[in-house]
């Protein structure tokens, strides 16, 4: 049974809309590597200012995680980034794989939001980091991409189809939602346990649509970024792997056991 009464550190996973004219899910978890515990319903936020604010507030004086869904380093103008090359190569086979990242699709008002989000947190002790390490007692900052973690942690053999898509049926969409919210709760069961989400995940969904559906995707997506930072802690380069690098863009995710170290390097 985890002992999460009293919090060892902070987990907060952020859905980052790539422009702040759009909301971002924020979610925070309190705990420690053997289980954390959803402290409060996952809110969204708007403006970077509103962003960071949260982050400090929430982390106080604790070790903390924050785990983002949105590229944090992007140096290339055009293509793609090493990190989505290197992904695609395991995870293409489930449909898992990552958008192109470069600063001529993501730049708004000529910056890279994730780039603005790093420098900001720099002033409240936060470093950006690649990965996540067993145990590692400091603030960081990683850069997570929920799809291949879903692989990876509800052994799947292709993505769920809860997103929105001009082709995707409504039946469709609703049935890959209703599995995910399934896996989601089954993480009370799992190691390390996530536990204190069930309400959000007993929200009924089957009216929800347009901006409303959208703004429920976003808060439960800041929660499965705020797992797989718990996820991180708990278990590092045995059961996860670093895509890219810091330097060129690097994503953090659980990948299936046997690939949690590559053979070529012996690292994550």
């Amino acid at each position: 049974m985890s002992n999460i009464a009293g919090p060892a550190f902070v987990f907060i996973g952020l859905d980052l809309a790539w422009s702040p004219q759009n909301a971002s899910g924020v979610a925070t978890l309190h705990g420690g590597e053997h289980g954390a515990r959803l402290i409060a319903e996952p809110t969204l936020l708007g403006s970077d200012d509103e962003i960071v604010a949260y982050i400090v507030q929430q982390a106080g004086a604790l070790p903390t995680i924050v785990a983002v869904d949105a590229p944090l380093t992007v140096p290339n103008t055009s293509g793609q980034r090493r990190a989505e090359a290197e992904l695609a190569r395991d995870f293409r086979r489930y449909e898992a794989g990552a958008h192109p990242a470069n600063r001529k699709l993501l730049s708004y008002n000529g910056r890279i939001r994730g780039e603005e989000l790093v420098r900001s947190l720099a002033a409240a002790g936060f470093q950006q980091r690649a990965e996540i390490a067993v145990g590692q007692r400091d603030r960081r900052i990683v850069e997570v991409f929920p799809h291949p973690a879903m692989i990876a942690l509800f052994g799947l053999q292709r993505t769920l189809k809860y997103k929105a898509r001009p082709q995707r049926s409504r039946e469709t969409q609703l049935a890959a939602w209703h599995e995910y919210r399934r896996h989601l709760l089954a993480l009370r069961l799992t190691d390390p346990p996530l536990h204190g989400h069930e309400a959000l995940l007993l929200h009924k969904i089957d009216d929800l649509r347009g901006t409303a559906l959208k703004a429920y995707e976003d808060r439960v997506d800041a929660l499965f970024c705020a797992y797989i930072a718990l996820y991180g802690l708990r278990w590092g380069e045995v059961r996860c792997r670093v895509y890219g690098s810091l330097e060129e863009g690097s994503i953090f995710t659980p990948v299936p056991f046997q690939k949690a170290v590559p053979e070529s390097s012996g690292q994550a």
